[in-house]
């Protein structure tokens, strides 16, 4: 049968040192890093860059720390609103920024052109007046 190895004695003097960990994925704290405002902006910019619509028109402009995403209609034949978005900075400095971008870019899109309904279904007053 092998040896048994024994452990040292250790001494009341001797003073347990842990070694320095090294990080082997530097990419897992992503979160920490100190991403500044501006280069947050640059971010979605780029996104919008990406994107082209015959009738609606996209920007972004800086809020506080976060971007705030501006969707127009180009040229309105009636007056219609303009829709705002904000992006928070937890959301700009996640690693899968893009995706969840496009998913709530979407999203908002969606809720605008719902927004600019001037009748729906749940109107029930005015169908009533209207005899609808």
């Amino acid at each position: 049968m092998g040896t048994l190895i024994q452990p040292k004695s250790t001494r009341q003097s001797e003073k347990f040192v842990p070694a320095p960990q090294l990080c082997t994925r530097p990419w897992r704290h992503r979160y920490n890093i100190d991403v500044t405002a501006p280069s947050r902006l640059q971010r979605v910019l780029d996104q919008l860059r990406l994107y082209e619509h015959p009738l609606l028109s996209f920007s972004a402009r800086q809020k506080g720390e976060g971007v705030e995403v501006i969707i127009q209609f180009k040229k309105p034949p009636v007056p219609v609103h303009d829709y705002y978005f904000e992006l928070h900075p937890r959301d700009l400095d996640h690693s899968q920024f893009e995706w969840s971008f496009q998913r709530q870019f979407y999203d908002c899109l969606h809720d605008y052109l719902i927004e600019m309904f001037t009748r729906t279904p749940q109107n029930r007053v005015e169908r009533q007046r209207e005899n609808l």
